[in-house]
């Protein structure tokens, strides 16, 4: 199946969690965001979510300002 990750497309087995291709991919670092087909996915659900095929992933760094 395929998804994008940042506007690349990723070929990936079907069922994958997010967290596995995350960490597959070496982004599965604290301080990581995502927006899954524009919608957020707290990090909380990142293990039990399944990818779909054609889902779209937007990752970012999240930087804390005062």
């Amino acid at each position: 199946m395929n998804v994008l990750v940042n506007e690349q497309r990723i070929e990936c087995e079907a069922g994958l969690t997010v967290a596995a291709l995350l960490s597959r991919l070496e982004q599965d670092n604290p301080g990581v965001a995502l927006a899954l087909n524009q919608q957020i996915l707290p990090r909380t659900r990142w293990a039990n979510h399944s990818l779909q095929e054609g889902d779209a992933l937007l990752l970012f760094q999240v930087i804390a300002g005062g």
